[in-house]
């Protein structure tokens, strides 16, 4: 069975009958802020009436969390729904891969000319490729870091990857929707405020590092002209109340913000070190709250039917084009549950050298 998407325990817990760790989404382990759960229960009474229908509050929220103007923000229904609205709006639609399968899927079912981008062997952008492939005025969807190698571009890589659109007339859109996860040496939206954002959309959602993936917020910062029009593509009314509650209440928690990056970044170096050191694993390098590893000689299916009778839900990749059938993602996690997947790394590795 093809996991199109992380997060399907339900499925999952009912083939098994038990409940499971779920590896395979990549949300914050600390949960969303919680004080947003006094703010939800305090305004529980606008769930009565429409949310304002242009969003005003919730974009000049976003805009001071991003460093850009209320009339620069697009705020959305999730990420998505804001890719799907920008495929619209263009013939050609290219993307890396591997990359996240819905770039794809949106531009089919918008019966759009697709074409996909190799990259290198470590996975990354090789400019000579991206030059040969890239066609004037099309659309460049690029994960930022990507999902599901979890890489962030240098930023003299993204700059020069800028250029490039720009002198073909196209629009770049960084997909960020891991972005608070990275290392914090540069910010997309402050790199490209002086060139106004021509050419280029940062997006972002509350959805991973925020932990809220059952609201559905995203949100997008462009030069205003562009930001306008996608705006008046979206349906009236598609952000519900308690997500706007959220969108005006997390940006502002300093506290939970700078304590999750401490947190993702210390267990993600961890998983990065117990996992790099087990035989029959190579464990690509991540800047994101997510791990891609290859194994060597044992497929994905395998390893998903192991760690589900250990009661661990992994993330197959077989939906990702440009990987073939022994990579596996696995979230970071609270350090318990890190522990325990290490472990069960080991005794899954270790089962096949005792059969030999």
């Amino acid at each position: 069975m093809t996991m199109k998407h992380g997060g399907d325990t339900y499925t999952y817990s009912k083939l098994y009958e038990k409940d499971l760790i779920d590896f395979s989404s990549n949300i914050n382990p600390l949960g969303y802020p919680k004080g947003l759960e006094f703010e939800w229960i305090k305004d529980f009474k606008l769930a009565n009436v429409y949310p304002d229908i242009k969003y005003t509050r919730l974009r000049e929220s976003i805009g001071d969390y991003l460093g850009c103007g209320p009339d620069e923000v697009i705020v959305g229904n999730g990420s998505m729904e804001i890719i799907d609205a920008v495929i619209c709006n263009y013939s050609i639609v290219q993307f890396f891969v591997p990359s996240f399968s819905e770039y794809e899927e949106r531009a089919k079912i918008r019966n759009k000319s697709i074409i996909s981008i190799a990259t290198d062997e470590s996975m990354t952008i090789d400019f000579d490729i991206l030059e040969e492939s890239l066609k004037e005025e099309s659309l460049l969807i690029v994960g930022n870091p990507n999902n599901p190698t979890g890489l962030r571009l240098a930023k003299d890589k993204l700059l020069k990857l800028y250029q490039i659109i720009r002198d073909k007339k196209g629009l770049l859109v960084l997909d960020e929707a891991f972005y608070e996860f990275c290392p914090q040496d540069y910010d997309s939206i402050e790199l490209f405020k002086p060139y106004e954002y021509e050419n280029i959309l940062i997006i972002r959602a509350a959805t991973k590092f925020f932990g809220l993936p059952g609201i559905r917020l995203g949100y997008a910062c462009g030069n205003k002209k562009r930001a306008e029009a996608i705006r008046g593509q979206l349906n009236p009314w598609s952000i519900n109340c308690f997500a706007e509650i959220a969108g005006n209440y997390i940006f502002k928690d300093c506290e939970y913000i700078e304590k999750s990056k401490e947190y993702i970044s210390n267990e993600r170096d961890y998983l990065l070190k117990e996992l790099g050191g087990i035989q029959g694993l190579y464990v690509y390098p991540s800047h994101a709250n997510f791990i891609l590893v290859k194994l060597f000689d044992k497929t994905e299916n395998q390893a998903l039917q192991y760690f589900l009778a250990q009661g661990i839900l992994i993330r197959t990749c077989d939906s990702f084009s440009g990987l073939d059938g022994a990579h596996i993602r696995v979230a970071v996690k609270s350090h318990e549950e890190n522990s325990q997947l290490v472990q069960v790394f080991k005794d899954f590795l270790k089962e096949d050298e005792d059969v030999h």
